[in-house]
């Protein structure tokens, strides 16, 4: 049987940041060091075969504190924590080690450092995201605004116009998030931003690759789970760059192959909590199906590590 021919456009970078591969690095630490079970508070990245991978090992998921018992190891994930969080495992005296991620510390530093000088903060980001909840979760209730959209700046009602700093999250649009600065700026001209982009470099890079394979190909799927930020911005950037279609698969056994009919050009790439193995898997399917040329576009070459817990290393 004689395969139609498909060129795949492989996006690099993609998958794993330094920021998902250090809290998954902390979970399996941990396990070895103190022994099974192990307590994570929310999946620790947005990817069930992660998670589902650390559960065979030993870690145990919850939601909240109140389900892990007296006495044991509990760990917080990569999007960040209320400061409440802590501050009541500490009062339960759990042993907890903090698996936020680096990046998403420094926007919380931020945050802490606009009220510290008086200012109220605004913070763009998606309602409801674990890492906005961490991350507006670092103030008292009402010391940060949130908004998602150009018409929510517009709309902001603030008590001190010249007294506002602003952060984002760090997994959003970097098109549409210059848009909602630039929103702000223009309302708000005394307003204080980062001294560096919050938005981290994992995402900005990822979403520069799927530009590119986007602009080649006829169809971009992205691997990642439904309820990744980062994943969800990728099918937003490929649509926006040309792509004719782009689709989320977490597995392949979710794809609908009959999205690929008449497809000649096929970009690939995956969000920042999916483990490459997802891509080599989606790919050998394609093989079955298509014979494949396989080119890796690569926009930038990333280099980025994060340290460890004291506890872990020491």
């Amino acid at each position: 049987m004689n395969r139609p021919k498909l060129t795949v456009y492989l996006a690099a970078p993609r998958g794993f940041c330094a920021g998902v591969s250090r809290a998954i690095q902390i979970v399996e630490l941990a396990l070895e060091r103190w022994g099974a079970p192990v307590y994570v508070r929310h999946e620790i990245v947005h990817n069930r075969t992660v998670v589902e991978a650390l559960e065979r090992k030993g870690a145990v998921f919850v939601d909240e504190l109140d389900e892990v018992p007296d006495g044991a190891h509990v760990i917080f994930s990569a999007h960040g924590v209320p400061k409440s969080v802590p501050q009541e495992a500490t009062a339960r005296g759990l042993a907890w080690l903090d698996a936020t991620c680096p990046l998403v510390n420094k926007v919380h530093r931020e945050m802490e450092r606009y009220h510290e000088d008086g200012r109220q903060v605004i913070m763009i980001g998606h309602a409801g995201h674990p890492e906005v909840i961490g991350t507006m979760g670092q103030l008292p209730a009402g010391a940060a605004l949130l908004v998602e959209t150009v018409g929510d700046v517009e709309r902001l009602a603030v008590a001190d116009p010249d007294g506002l700093g602003f952060v984002t999250q760090t997994t959003l649009s970097v098109d549409d998030t210059a848009e909602v600065v630039a929103a702000l700026r223009r309302r708000f001209p005394a307003i204080a931003g980062p001294r560096r982009e919050d938005i981290c470099y994992a995402t900005t890079n990822r979403q520069a690759a799927v530009k590119a394979i986007a602009a080649k190909a006829d169809v971009v799927v992205v691997i990642g789970a439904s309820n990744s930020s980062n994943s969800i911005r990728l099918i937003e950037t490929a649509r926006r760059t040309g792509a004719r279609d782009a689709l989320l698969v977490e597995r392949t056994n979710q794809m609908d192959w009959a999205r690929l009919d008449g497809c000649r050009a096929l970009g690939i790439s995956a969000g920042a909590s999916a483990p490459d193995i997802l891509v080599e898997e989606f790919i050998a399917a394609c093989g079955e199906r298509f014979a494949l040329t396989i080119e890796t576009v690569e926009v930038v070459r990333e280099d980025v590590r994060f340290i460890l817990p004291r506890a872990l290393v020491a």
